[in-house]
């Protein structure tokens, strides 16, 4: 099992694939599985490195207050212990919003930028959701529970619960099998996500970027989409009509076959 030790943190990580690093990081709560649907594909092209954020999956808790600037730089450090000059950066929620503080605090490491449901700064809205969630995670056996009833409605469409819910069933299953996450890894994700604000750094991404966004998700609607599309020079802007949240893991196929090509396309060799 591999990881890497970093300034103030401990990495695990894995890797699938040949071709250009393709760093991929996960959601809020979730272990690097999260990118189980798209790494098959995506390594046809790419080295995938798959990673657990500090307090999940195999990460150990990190000492000390949590945010999206510090995640970025821990990241930024592994690809650096791996050998690794510069890569594609992808990341989804909370990923996204690690992945832009990374690209603009060490733009020589990011060759393109992947944002998918992000923000540029975190609101009232959020706020309130997170501390629903906060307050859910104490009472709850345990922090998959959380997100199996408390996370799962906001990141998964009306029409998936409908038509579909033998899937969420599986998606469940497969969050409660994955290594639990300590409360104080899940309170400390939530601090990063809470205390998020990359509007001022927005001007300093250079690497291409995608940012895309599910039409139907309320946690990071299209609302944000303005201030990303306009702060980061260059950028393109993908919605999913028919997507929530975690579109990525809704509609797996469409969306890989949505981002794929620029990923494609940003590749240097």
């Amino acid at each position: 099992m591999p990881f890497a030790d970093v300034p103030g943190a401990r990495i695990h990580y894995e890797v699938e694939g040949e071709g250009e690093p393709l760093l991929l990081i996960p959601c809020l709560a979730a272990d690097l599985s999260c990118w189980a649907f798209q790494v098959p594909a995506y390594a046809e092209g790419f080295r995938c490195i798959s990673v657990d954020l500090p307090g999940v999956g195999e990460s150990p808790p990190p000492a000390g207050a949590a945010s999206t600037e510090r995640y970025a730089d821990e990241l930024a450090a592994l690809l650096g212990a791996l050998g690794i000059g510069s890569a594609h950066v992808a990341g989804v929620s909370l990923g996204s919003a690690v992945g832009m503080q990374m690209a603009a605090r060490h733009p020589g490491r990011v060759r393109s930028l992947s944002l998918h449901s992000a923000w540029a700064t975190t609101d009232g809205f959020m706020l309130a959701v997170l501390d629903a969630w906060r307050t859910m995670a104490r009472a709850m056996p345990t922090v998959a529970d959380m997100v199996v009833e408390g996370v799962f409605p906001w990141a998964f469409t009306p029409e998936m619960y409908a038509e579909r819910p033998e899937v969420l069933e599986e998606f469940g299953a497969v969050a409660r099998s994955r290594p639990p996450q300590p409360l104080q890894g899940f309170m400390a994700q939530c601090d990063a996500v809470c205390g998020h604000d990359a509007r001022d750094v927005l001007a300093r991404i250079e690497a291409p970027t995608l940012i895309t966004y599910g039409a139907r998700d309320a946690l990071t609607s299209t609302r944000f989409a303005p201030a990303l599309a306009e702060g980061i020079a260059g950028a393109r802007l993908v919605v999913f009509d028919h997507l929530s949240h975690a579109g990525f893991n809704e509609d797996p196929d469409g969306f890989t076959a949505a981002t794929l090509p620029f990923l494609t396309g940003a590749r240097t060799g």
